[in-house]
């Protein structure tokens, strides 16, 4: 009896000394993919601010009052307030407006683009109590869109 405990405990020592070669195998694959990972990461950043850098035109500050976005009905707020501050930067970045009555000459309309961030910042606080005025960064690229961002800091 004892042959054969013995036989069954070196062969579960085996069995838990194979398994935790795989473990340390497979924890070091995945930190090495990791590693890859965050250095994909970080070669990409660089070069997406470089980018920005290099096609932003003009870049102003602006505080939206969105208080008329209070007039409308509670469960339609929110919304109203992202049409508010479309309304505003195209008006202010002198964006061309679409007429009905012209053809459009094979360009691209002027686009009006809103981060998530903001985004996030008028629908915080749900659909019918967005802030009542927001700071934002208008930055026109060389294209003539306009990206709309969170100030931070001025």
């Amino acid at each position: 009896m004892e042959t054969e405990e013995s036989k069954i405990s070196e062969g579960e020592k085996i069995k838990e000394e194979v398994e935790a070669e795989k473990t340390a195998e497979e924890e070091s694959v995945e930190k090495a993919e990791a590693a890859e990972e965050e250095e994909k990461i970080e070669e990409a950043k660089p070069k997406e601010r470089e980018e920005m850098a290099e096609e932003i035109v003009e870049e102003r500050f602006y505080t939206i009052p969105l208080g008329k976005a209070w007039i409308v009905p509670p469960n339609k707020r929110a919304p109203k307030a992202i049409r508010i501050i479309r309304d505003f930067i195209r008006r202010h970045m002198k964006l061309e407006a679409k007429v009905e009555g012209e053809e459009e000459d094979e360009t691209e309309l002027k686009r009006v683009i809103i981060s998530n961030e903001v985004n996030e910042q008028i629908w915080s606080r749900g659909i019918e109590n967005p802030p009542r005025k927001i700071r934002v960064r208008a930055a026109k690229d060389k294209d003539g869109n306009v990206t709309v961002y969170l100030a931070e800091g001025d």
